[in-house]
């Protein structure tokens, strides 16, 4: 029996995180108050920024700054955030929820779904160039982009709004398929054990993530994901068109040649249930009966995202003076609109967070973030994903401000990896966080998705 290759079912695009979200001011020593600094280093999606935006008080202003190695991902976070920021005077929170959900975990999605999709995606390209003094929002702000990323930028957010083609062997043009794209990924992965794969979804469930606590993630629906790429089914609808913000090109070697080849290239083992499904404060949607759980995977991500998004609204600004007082009492009139309705929404309209911005940096800053005066001792939070800690060097000590805390997520749910190699990433990691002047928290509290260390004290 042929095993699956190693590594080769997360893929090599981050989609969404392997990890649950986190307020990341909460996982220091104390929690963190006042103007606070964040860098998040491959977050992969915005789960841990509405996590903490939630956990915020009135009083504290927040600054995450997100650093990615793909514009692909850099323009998800994007049209993601733009969801989330779209008011409820446009589309119900209980319609939002699930639109954000099709757009984060699902292959395909709806057509109404779609046509928001590429709605947004039509505001973004007009965005995305604008310079400093004309920025249009500060939780979608890619001014600090390199010209070069923000028309790349430009060009993906064309792609959703044209979806992609290939030429058939016969010359005609046809769109690509995320269906054919994700079957031949399975088929890649698992290899001779293809034909058997229905056994094979059920011992990644029951010997992997079910042994790793995910027991809210329920068969039916993980296999469904594993067949289709469809995780989040939470209505009577068609999902039958390609979710365009999942598809990306990869570039192969053949015969001395590079090909580009345009298909799905992200996670198709761990599932999107671990960002927002498998924790959640209400332990009532953890209540089991005859062993088994009563709610599943897709209902506490439903559950937990909606309070998010709803909590994002607590922290809406007040309509600006440019507004006619017709306008603010239609706003004040209308706090939700029904299930199914949608407005047309551009940058302008969308909600505007007191204290809270969000900057997106070049792909290659890290590095030289330390080169600049202006993020010298500045860092307050720093977050490392499993897919990009080895970018964790030594200068990551001169932009951590004082009693700086490093959070690191490990490599507890990926899922072609043994114990051995989970514990040697975890030793990996440890290493690496000390040479660069940080000192593991001995006194926090168990949680193995995650290390956290402080600043040591020079």
């Amino acid at each position: 029996m042929s095993a699956a290759r190693p590594r080769e079912g997360a893929g090599c695009v981050t989609w969404w995180g392997f990890s649950p979200a986190r307020d990341l001011l909460s996982v220091g020593p104390e929690r963190q108050e006042g103007h606070v600094n964040v860098l998040l280093v491959g977050s992969a999606d915005p789960r841990h920024i509405l996590k903490t935006i939630a956990g915020l008080r009135e009083t504290d202003s927040l600054h995450i700054w997100v650093i990615e190695n793909s514009m692909d991902v850099v323009a998800r976070h994007l049209v993601l955030l733009y969801l989330s920021l779209t008011p409820q005077e446009s589309m119900g929170l209980h319609e939002k929820t699930e639109v954000f959900l099709e757009v984060f975990g699902n292959s395909e999605i709806r057509s109404h779904t779609e046509e928001i999709l590429r709605h947004a995606a039509s505001q973004l390209s007009l965005s995305v160039n604008d310079t400093p003094d004309t920025a249009k929002n500060s939780c979608l702000d890619t001014t600090s982009l390199k010209y070069k990323e923000r028309d790349e930028l430009v060009r993906i957010f064309k792609l959703w709004i044209k979806p992609s083609s290939t030429k058939s062997p016969s010359g005609h043009v046809v769109p690509v398929s995320i269906t054919k794209a994700w079957d031949g990924r399975v088929r890649q992965h698992l290899g001779t054990r293809y034909d058997s794969r229905r056994g094979s979804f059920d011992w990644d469930l029951a010997m992997k993530l079910h042994q790793k606590g995910c027991g809210v993630i329920n068969k039916q629906q993980y296999v469904r994901w594993r067949e289709r790429g469809v995780a989040f089914d939470m209505r009577e609808g068609a999902y039958q068109t390609t979710n365009a913000t999942l598809l990306s090109t990869r570039i192969f070697s053949h015969r001395g040649d590079k090909l580009a080849a345009q298909g799905y290239w992200g996670d198709i083992v761990s599932s999107p249930y671990l960002s927002f499904g498998i924790e959640t404060e209400d332990k009532s949607l953890l209540k089991t009966q005859n062993g088994q759980h009563v709610k599943t995977a897709q209902d506490i991500s439903f559950a937990n995202v909606q309070a998010l998004l709803q909590r994002l609204s607590c922290r809406r600004s007040s309509p600006t003076t440019s507004q006619s007082d017709t306008e603010k009492t239609e706003a004040e009139e209308l706090p939700s609109q029904p299930e199914g309705y949608h407005k047309s929404v551009s940058i302008n309209d969308l909600m505007h967070l007191n204290r809270i911005s969000v900057t997106f940096l070049p792909m290659d800053s890290l590095s030289k973030l330390p080169e600049k005066q202006k993020y010298s001792q500045f860092f307050n939070t720093i977050y490392f994903s499993a897919s990009l800690v080895h970018q964790l060097g030594l200068t990551l000590r001169q932009i951590a401000a004082p009693k700086a805390v490093l959070v690191v997520e490990l490599a507890k749910y990926l899922l072609d990896l043994n114990k051995e190699q989970e514990a040697g990433f975890a030793q990996r990691v440890a290493s690496m966080a000390q040479e660069a002047g940080f000192e593991p928290r001995h006194e926090a509290k168990s949680d193995d998705a995650f290390a956290t260390f402080t600043l040591q004290k020079e």
